[in-house]
């Protein structure tokens, strides 16, 4: 094998992702198990994040022994398989790197665990994996980092440091409006997203029925479809929409400038964000891909895991 100057986790609630990196810090391979810390068994200690850590990299670590591994994400939270303490913002790069918990595996491997960042005060946040995205994506000293998702992160890095962040629960609400309430009966799915009917939902959010609030407004999912004005094949896009839209309205409650804007996620949630970002007078927003991989390389370097013989 060649040069394996790195072997990289991002160990999830549901998968496991795991990537070896040549001396240029791109990724050589990788690969992905549904071992995530909910799917990994662990009632004999932790023997079942073991197995699911060999069978992720064993291969990689024996043909390359003196490898270092490095990981992010709920592998180090209360329920992962060892605890990394939260760290309080502001916090950058190197504060990533200077925080790192070690494991002592079985086989005498040594994994490294970035923490979480916490956000303190009378409502506090978390974040556990996003960190290591934005350590990725940061590619200028000042800007908004969006990361759309099951709990949407919206993050603010000044001067390459994370000093604040808030989470929306975007994500998790539009699949359980969908699947556990009235709003989801009445929804058939379409032969492809209806981009016009998120639009819509959108622009419902920035109109003036919208100070009566998301409680109110998602309910229009249902009566518009009542009365004829929205088809069935558009409502869950036209409620993506309304709940999107929500989001970036308070988010601009919360930050007196919004701008410039990166996104963190998958294709087409990060162009659905953009879609709304526009309407809401943004300018375009810019999307960063393998922002993980990177992140857990930049780290790895800051933290002295990577010989400085290679590209950092």
């Amino acid at each position: 094998m060649p040069d394996t100057p790195l072997i990289a986790l991002d160990w999830g609630t549901t998968s496991l992702r795991a990537y070896r990196f040549d001396g240029g810090g791109q990724v050589a391979e990788s690969r992905q198990l549904a071992s995530g810390i909910m799917r990994v068994t662990t009632e004999d200690g932790a023997a079942g994040f073991e197995r699911a850590f060999e069978q992720a990299c064993d291969d990689w670590r024996r043909a390359s022994p003196a490898s270092p591994i490095i990981a992010c994400g709920m592998i180090g939270s209360a329920q992962g398989w060892r605890e990394a303490a939260y760290l309080d913002v502001p916090a950058n790069l190197d504060d990533l790197g200077r925080a790192l918990t070690e494991v002592e595996t079985r086989s005498g491997a040594v994994l490294h665990i970035i923490p979480g960042l916490i956000h303190r005060g009378p409502l506090p946040d978390v974040m556990r994996g996003e960190e290591t995205q934005v350590a990725g994506a940061i590619e200028r000293a000042d800007a908004w980092i969006g990361l759309p998702g099951t709990h949407s992160k919206w993050v603010r890095v000044q001067d390459r440091r994370i000093v604040a962040f808030h989470t929306f629960m975007t994500g998790e609400v539009f699949a359980a409006l969908c699947a556990h309430t009235l709003l989801g009966r009445t929804m058939q799915r379409p032969a492809a997203p209806d981009l016009p009917a998120f639009d819509r939902g959108v622009a419902v959010a920035r109109s003036p029925e919208a100070r009566a609030g998301l409680l109110s407004t998602i309910f229009s999912t249902r009566t518009l479809g009542l009365v004829g004005a929205l088809a069935a094949e558009a409502q869950a896009d036209y409620l993506s929409g309304l709940l999107v839209g929500h989001e970036l309205a308070a988010l601009a409650h919360l930050a007196e400038r919004l701008e410039p804007i990166v996104l963190v996620g998958s294709d087409e949630l990060c162009l659905r964000y953009q879609r709304a970002l526009a309407a809401f007078g943004h300018a375009r927003a810019a999307i960063a891909s393998g922002a993980t991989e990177r992140g857990l390389w930049r780290v790895a370097c800051s933290a002295g895991l990577v010989p400085r013989s290679h590209t950092c």
